[in-house]
């Protein structure tokens, strides 16, 4: 059996005290002061005004799709303001109740928080014109009991219409932080796109020139090399493909298949870096765990990508790399060390803006973290990430 929220419950206490104060309204309008059935004449207009306010305010948005928050707002407030003006052409006195009130100021609630923003103001003015014309029905003078409603007529109108533009801002402003949300994370995997790409066609390149030498010394040993140049391409196109379908979903799982490595995407990482003329060694403490949360891996797994890119462009020569994850003191600490010399042979364009490392440490610190990169004590050059782990634990 299926439970009942708290919201549908008082949804169905304020339909059901808004339907009571209608019933009150048609005994008001059909009483002839004899009996307490609505039998007198008035009861048929009122009935009208009262039904087309009522489908105004319970009956289901959108359908149909012409029913929009402007027509189930302006017409019931319409029908209200011509039964009134009615009332003085025809010099015939009606009264009206709690019903009608109520309608009207759901109506002018909805008005102000749905309707289209050239619209609310006007749609919403109908709705406040009609429940302060209300008085008019009794055709009798302005008394103190017409001025008393009609100035908790604009009370209410005002606490209303304020709580409904109060709603309104907060929709405004929510919609502006996904939007932001969702834009900041664009923008992210336009980073992770230029971190996949400019990784695997470093590779490409460095392996090209690789196979160009060894076409002329060892062209037996070929194959290997231009497996790994397929295999660079192919990841690349898979990385761009991904991510450009991530750009174009506008929907929330877009960030489901946001192309982030991890732990695991590390070891991966490693073997396509490896080549005939470098070889590379992760060291895994056993004290890592796969659970870490998945900022952290994401970060630990950029700090071996940008580490081994910058290889590539800057230290072509180094014979071995070492990757190496650890637990320090209850973080994870992440290091690239090579033996390179800095002797490289790609041409000046292939060597990169620079910012790597810059954005590499924003991410690094934005978790807590720190990150180290420079020379080795003899030769070579060393990254150095430390992660905080313990913290972001869920």
């Amino acid at each position: 059996m299926k439970s009942v929220s708290p919201r549908g419950c008082a949804r169905g206490f304020a339909v059901g005290v808004l339907l009571a104060a209608c019933v009150v309204d048609v005994l008001y309008a059909g009483s002839d002061g004899t009996s307490l059935l609505p039998t007198a004449s008035p009861v048929w207009p009122a009935l009208a005004v009262l039904a087309v306010g009522l489908a105004g305010v319970l009956w289901p948005a959108g359908r149909p799709e012409w029913l929009t928050p402007q027509v189930r707002t302006a017409v019931p407030a319409l029908a209200s303001i011509l039964y009134s003006a009615g009332t003085l052409l025809t010099l015939k006195a009606n009264t009206f109740g709690p019903g009608e009130v109520l309608i009207l100021l759901c109506l002018l609630f909805v008005a102000v928080r749905h309707c289209p923003p050239r619209w609310a103001w006007g749609c919403g003015a109908l709705d406040a014109g009609a429940l302060l014309l209300l008085p008019v029905r009794y055709l009798g003078p302005l008394d103190a009991g017409a001025l008393g409603f009609m100035v908790a007529g604009l009370v209410l109108v005002g606490l209303f219409a304020g709580l409904a533009v109060y709603l309104r801002t907060m929709d405004y402003r929510r919609t502006l932080a996904v939007s932001e949300t969702r834009r900041g994370e664009r923008v992210a995997i336009a980073a992770d796109l230029h971190d996949f790409v400019a990784h695997h066609v470093t590779g490409i390149l460095v392996q090209t020139q690789m196979a160009r030498m060894m076409a002329q010394t060892q062209p037996q040993e070929l194959d290997p090399v231009l497996a790994g140049i397929e295999r660079a391409a192919t990841e690349a196109l898979a990385s761009m493909r991904r991510t450009v379908g991530v750009l174009r979903d506008s929907g929330d799982e877009a960030t489901d298949r946001r192309p982030v490595g991890d732990l695991a995407a590390i070891a991966e990482l490693t073997d396509g870096f490896a080549s005939p003329v470098q070889q590379v060694t992760l060291r895994r403490d056993p004290a890592v765990s796969d659970d870490l949360p998945h900022e952290v891996q994401a970060a630990a797994f950029r700090v071996v990508q940008e580490a081994l890119t910058n290889i590539r462009r800057h230290a072509a020569d180094a014979m071995h790399v070492e990757v190496r994850l650890r637990d320090y003191a209850g973080r994870l600490e992440v290091s690239v060390a090579d033996d390179g010399r800095g002797g490289t042979q790609l041409p000046a364009a292939a060597h990169g803006g620079g910012f790597g490392l810059v954005g590499l440490k924003e991410r690094v610190t934005a978790l807590g973290g720190e990150l180290h990169a420079g020379p080795r004590g003899g030769v070579g050059w060393e990254v150095r990430a430390v992660l905080p782990t313990g913290a972001l634990r869920g």
